[in-house]
C-alpha cells in the first residue's frame, strides 16, 4: 500500500468513529450509524478528487474502505455507552482525523503537480469538509464553525508547512509529516489549553453628528 493509500484508510477509519459518535448524541439507529460515519469518512476525499479531476473518487477505485467506516459505526453503536464523554472522545478523535486527512489532501494535490495554492485548499477541504457534513446532517454546530475554534486555521498552517517543506526540496514524506505534525500540535493545543481566534462582537452604531444648518 502506498503512503496515500495509507494516509486515505487512515483518515476514513478515524472519521468514521468521529461520525458515529456524533450518530449516537443523535440517538440513531444502527442504520444512522453507518449512514453518517461513512459521510464523514469519505466527505471530504470525495470533494477533493472531484475537483481535482482525478480518474475516479478514491474510494470508488478501492471500495473496501467503505468496509473500515461500517465496521467503525458498527463498534461505536455498541460500545458509545462505554465513553464517560462522548463529546470529549469526539473532539480529540476529530483532531486526529484532522492530522491525518490534511496531509491525505495534500499529498494527492502535490503528486498532480498542482499549484501551491491549489495543494493548500486541497489539504483544507480534505481535512474539514467531512466534518462539516457529519455535523450539518445532525443538527450540531459544525466544529469548523464554532467560534474562535482553531479549525480550518489548524489545516491551513499545516498544509502552509507541507508546502514550505517541499518547496525547501525535502522528500514528499517529510513534507507530509510536517503537515500532520502541525495541524495536530496546533488543533490539540486549542483543545487543550482553550486556545481561540478572535471573533467578531458587534458594538452599538455612533451616533449621528447633528446636521449643519
Amino acid at each position: 500500500m502506498t503512503l496515500l493509500g495509507a494516509l486515505d484508510y487512515a483518515s476514513v477509519a478515524v472519521f468514521a468513529l468521529t461520525g458515529a459518535l456524533v450518530a449516537s448524541r443523535s440517538q440513531l439507529d444502527i442504520v444512522g450509524f453507518i449512514f453518517v460515519a461513512c459521510l464523514t469518512a469519505v466527505g471530504g476525499g470525495t470533494i477533493r478528487d472531484i475537483l481535482l479531476n482525478r480518474d475516479a473518487v478514491f474510494w470508488v477505485t478501492e471500495p473496501k474502505i467503505l468496509l473500515a467506516a461500517v465496521a467503525a459505526a458498527i463498534v461505536v453503536f455498541f460500545g458509545a455507552h462505554l465513553l464517560e464523554s462522548r463529546y470529549r472522545a469526539l473532539i480529540w478523535l476529530d483532531a486526529f482525523a484532522l492530522a491525518i486527512a490534511v496531509p491525505a489532501g495534500v499529498g494527492v494535490a502535490m503528486g498532480l503537480g498542482q499549484h501551491w495554492a491549489v495543494i493548500m485548499v486541497m489539504g483544507v477541504a480534505t481535512g474539514c469538509f467531512g466534518g462539516l457534513m457529519r455535523d450539518v446532517v445532525c443538527n450540531e454546530v459544525p466544529l469548523v464553525l464554532k467560534q474562535g475554534e482553531v479549525y480550518a486555521t489548524a489545516a491551513f498552517a499545516g498544509a502552509g508547512a507541507a508546502v514550505l517543506v517541499a518547496q525547501l526540496g525535502y522528500a514528499s514524506g517529510l513534507a507530509l509529516l510536517a503537515c500532520g505534525s502541525v495541524t495536530f500540535v496546533l488543533r490539540a493545543a486549542g483543545i487543550a489549553f482553550n486556545w481561540g481566534l478572535p471573533v467578531y462582537k458587534p458594538r452599538a452604531p455612533r451616533p449621528e453628528s447633528p446636521k449643519q444648518h
